[in-house]
This record gives C-alpha cells, structure tokens and sequence, in this order.
C-alpha cells in the first residue's frame, strides 16, 4: 500500500457506493480508486501514474465511467451522510475561496425581469456610499518613490 492510498477502514465506507460491472465485480476496482486519488493529490497526467496502480489507461478509462455516471457526486453524498449520521460533520471548517469560485462566462448576460431587477436594486441601496470596512491595508502610491526623474540618466535620448 502506497503512502495515500485508502486504509481497510476508508475502504469499507467506499467500496459499497461504487458501481460494479454488468459481469459481476471488477478485480482492481481498489486499485483504480487508489489510482485517481494519487493522480489529482499529486496533479501529474495520467501517463505518469506509478507502475503499481497498473496500467494507466485501465485507471483513466476507469474515472472517465465513474465520472459519466456520476459517482464522485453520488460517493461525496453518502459519505457526509454518514459523517452526519456518526455526528461527524464539523462546518465549521467549511471555506470558500472566492478565487475558485468564478462564474460561468455566460453568467455575465444574465436576463432579469423587471421585478428581479427592481428588488435587486433596492437590496444594494443601503450598501451605495457606505464607507469602506478596512482602509489599513490601502496604501498611499503618491509617498512612494519610484528613483530618479530620469533626467541625464543612461541611455537618455531626449533633446539635450
């Protein structure tokens, strides 16, 4: 078992969500689950997965099934349902990064209706002119010095 890869106990939560072949289990199917989890933990492609997940197309082609079918989704499901049924869960250590959470190009052109727009409008009305929340972190760019005006410095080709 390589460093990572999931113990008998981690195993046992997962392995009943996963889907099985239409002949019966897949021999390997730990292997692959070991095998997708090493290659987006470290972020290498696909081909330089190590030698002991098998051959790296058996694990892609593997993920590309599991993803079509929706497994990911189905798997984070059932394991915080059972994180929240052993009382488990802890949100306080829920985050949000606002740099990964970017909307669609397309969100850009959103359509509202004129009610929409209207309560939208009123909502953002108290926050228009209010004053900023932090101004320590600012900085004032007109103390700062950016070196000499430049004048007789090298390379200088202006009119003499």
């Amino acid at each position: 078992m390589a460093r990572g890869d999931l113990t008998d106990e981690q195993w046992s939560l997962i392995e009943p969500h996963l889907p099985i072949a239409a002949s019966g289990p897949i021999p390997d199917l730990r292997k692959h689950f070991n095998a997708v989890m090493w290659r987006f933990r470290v972020g290498s492609p696909w081909r330089d997965l190590p030698t002991e997940y098998g051959p790296w197309q058996s694990a892609y082609d593997r993920f590309r099934i599991w993803a079509r079918q929706g497994v990911f989704q189905q798997l984070m499901e059932a394991v915080i349902a059972e994180a929240a049924a052993r009382g488990e869960t802890d949100l306080g250590l829920v985050s949000v990064d606002s740099a990964t959470a970017r909307a669609h190009h397309h969100a850009a052109g959103m359509v509202l209706g004129p009610g929409q727009l209207a309560a939208l409008e009123a909502a953002a009305e108290p926050e228009k002119g209010a004053p900023r929340r932090d101004n320590s972190r600012r900085t004032d760019r007109s103390r700062t010095t950016r070196g000499s005006s430049g004048a007789g410095s090298v390379g200088d080709t202006g009119p003499a």
